[in-house]
């Protein structure tokens, strides 16, 4: 019998992840999405579930019998490939894959670092990145997603342009100012033009690290604009690998006997 991996996903990382899990003949791939943001990177390959399990208990039965995907199986594997900033979701995860033995691993992509000619201001959470902005920005930036856009609403001498993929929920306090929807990646040209034409003189980004978002970072460091970093949560001290191919040989070894 194929073994049942559950990828908790959402993310294009999640998506890759299962596309290519579904390669292997041993592995049968049940992806679950939050269902937090309306266009998610739905996987093509496998069974996808949305919806949250309500706690690490509630995850901790769907792990011990996935009775929801339609039969009494166990859940064999589990690969955590959330965004880096889905901390509760991966709190709950390395309880659940403890507390039921489910060989567990995180896939965390690196985070961006610092290189010369960046100026970031480096902050624990979003509160705190509002309050950096305080007599110092005018025109900001901000790259946050659609659900920490209150932490800003009550700057009202600042003007905000706001990127999300999704608008926020009705009746949400947001910033003053322009919401632009859009999913990356961006290219550096456009993002350029986006920082010149906006007149930004502050960004305030998640240090999310990838690929399809960075190009805000090199823009802003060409044009000398500083960058609010908000940086990463706590995660749990459990296996981690850095990108789907490492993700993949993990699966491998766990089903050769070796992990």
């Amino acid at each position: 019998m194929k073994k049942r991996l559950l990828i908790l996903g959402g993310t294009g990382d999640a998506a890759e992840l299962a596309a290519r899990a579904s390669q292997i003949a041993e592995i049968e791939v049940v992806s679950s999405l939050a269902g937090r943001t309306q266009q998610p990177f739905t996987p093509k390959t496998g069974t996808v579930r949305i919806g949250g399990f309500g706690g690490a208990a509630g995850l901790a039965q769907f792990l011990l019998v996935s009775a929801a995907l339609g039969e009494d199986r166990p859940i064999d594997l589990l690969i955590d490939a959330t965004h880096p900033f889905a901390a509760q979701i991966s709190a709950n995860a390395a309880v659940a894959a403890a507390e039921c033995n489910v060989p567990y691993l995180m896939l965390v992509r690196p985070a961006w670092e610092r290189v010369e000619g960046d100026r970031w201001i480096e902050v624990a959470g979003h509160s705190e990145a509002a309050k950096a902005l305080l007599g110092q920005s005018q025109r900001v930036f901000l790259t946050i997603g659609r659900q920490e856009l209150a932490a800003f609403a009550g700057l009202d001498a600042i003007w905000f342009l706001m990127r999300a993929i999704d608008p926020p929920a009705l009746n949400s306090p947001i910033p003053n100012g322009k919401l632009l929807l859009a999913r990356g990646p961006f290219s550096l040209e456009d993002e350029r033009q986006l920082l010149l034409e906006y007149q930004i003189d502050t960004i305030v980004s998640k240090n999310s690290g990838g690929g399809a978002t960075y190009a805000k970072i090199v823009a802003a460091r060409e044009l000398g604009i500083p960058v609010v970093m908000v940086q990463r949560p706590p995660i749990a001290d459990v296996e981690q690998v850095a990108d789907v191919a490492g993700a993949i040989a993990w699966l491998v070894k766990q089903l050769s006997g070796l992990g």
